[in-house]
């Protein structure tokens, strides 16, 4: 019985995936606890985000003109901490799709290549075999033409 290859990238990288969304929870509880991380890396893009999302509901509602108003900073750095885990599983996740289309990629272009290498050897032995009955043909005619140059032998009565 012929086994498969055991698909070992694939659990890799599901491995590498389910082990993304702790690592984000642990980034998302330091984004939490420092003050750099919390200002400069997660309150600027939760801002950003409720500013978009509120924009986008007070015009589905009709309202054009109103002002939205900022997050508080709490809520913006729960917000902002949320983004970035999510930002981190999607990474992590695109990373391993290119990743994994990068190695189909080299496996399908290596299965060609073995298929034209075949292909080119075929060839290769089909013209040897080419010329060696062309050879043996020009033989064959040559013992021919040598048998009927002989002279008859006299038959016995």
């Amino acid at each position: 019985m012929v086994v498969g290859a055991f698909p070992i990238a694939k659990l890799l990288y599901l491995g590498v995936r389910q082990l993304s969304k702790p690592v984000a929870n642990r980034i998302k509880a330091g984004a939490r606890r420092s003050e750099f991380f919390k200002n400069y890396v997660c309150l600027p893009p939760a801002q950003a985000y409720h500013w978009m999302e509120m924009r986008t509901k007070m015009r589905i509602m009709g309202f054009r003109g109103s002002v939205i108003k900022p997050l508080n900073e709490e809520t913006a750095a729960e917000l902002g901490a949320e983004l970035l885990g999510e930002a981190i599983i999607f990474i992590i996740g695109g990373g391993c799709m290119v990743f994994e289309y990068s190695r189909q990629a080299t496996n399908s272009r290596r299965k060609e290549e073995e298929l034209a290498q075949t292909i080119s050897n075929l060839q290769t032995h089909l013209g040897e075999l080419a010329l060696a009955t062309e050879t043996l043909d020009a033989q064959i005619r040559e013992v021919n033409r040598l048998l009927l140059s002989l002279p008859a032998a006299p038959s016995t009565k």
